[in-house]
């Protein structure tokens, strides 16, 4: 059954965004996974009583808000979400998430004192040797693993860490609240997971990861050293000044 150029309660909604809503509607709903091609221009003009012409519209506006990928000769297909993290300030990854209007789950890999060799030392100005507090964590949106964190944390500056249930908790609001940030380093870089990485991720070791190597200070010494491995297909960085 064709749905009609005005669908019940559209009121008087312009054609090309009922099929926007249609789309929106169908991939929201499951009934269209990313990466599946959806119906063609050709059937939405049907379904809808429309020119071909506002169906394209209606699906050129959906690829320029990066909810489809448009294929010339192939058709058209949900894209894949990239999850977008800010770089001009720290946040709580589950606050990310929660503001997305998703679901944040943690999923601890390791929680454990190690002694730090000649790099790790000298990324905190400490003797090598000295204890530090090693974490692995792989954060979920929606069930998508979407970040390997891999933290170290002077005992200094949060001698409580390994307390903590880091499946209830995220470190980085655990040490804000303990030691409140003074100074924050950072580079960027792609790289191809180790295979441990690669497995908490779900992709292939063959497959890039956007890496994050960030270091902070509080209290007057290096608070915490993480890097945080993102599968570079549906991860970005994102910023303004």
């Amino acid at each position: 059954m064709k749905a009609g150029k005005r669908q019940t309660g559209a009121g008087d909604e312009p054609a090309y965004r009922q099929i926007k809503n249609y789309v929106l509607a169908q991939i929201h709903a499951g009934r269209w996974l990313e990466g599946q091609a959806i119906a063609t221009e050709e059937a939405l003009a049907a379904q809808f009583g429309v020119a071909r012409m506002t169906a394209n519209r209606a699906l050129r506006e959906l690829s320029d808000e990066r909810v489809v990928e448009r294929v010339r000769g192939s058709g058209t297909f949900v894209a894949q979400r990239k999850y977008e993290a800010t770089l001009l300030e720290i946040r709580n990854i589950a606050d990310e998430i929660a503001a997305r209007g998703h679901r944040h789950r943690a999923q601890p890999r390791r929680l454990t004192r190690v002694r730090a060799n000649a790099a790790q030392a000298a990324a905190f100005g400490l003797a090598t040797g000295s204890a530090l507090f090693h974490s692995l964590v792989v954060h979920f949106e929606d069930e998508v693993p979407i970040q390997v964190e891999d933290r170290l944390v002077n005992p200094a500056v949060a001698p409580d860490y390994l307390a903590l249930d880091l499946g209830r908790t995220t470190a980085n609001e655990y040490l804000t609240r303990v030691a409140p940030l003074q100074g924050m380093a950072f580079r960027i870089e792609a790289a191809l997971p180790p295979t441990e990485i690669a497995a908490m991720l779900a992709m292939g070791t063959d497959q890039p990861c956007l890496v994050l190597h960030r270091r902070t200070h509080a209290l007057g010494q290096v608070a915490t050293s993480a890097t945080l491995w993102h599968p570079g297909d549906r991860y970005r960085y994102a910023g303004a000044v």
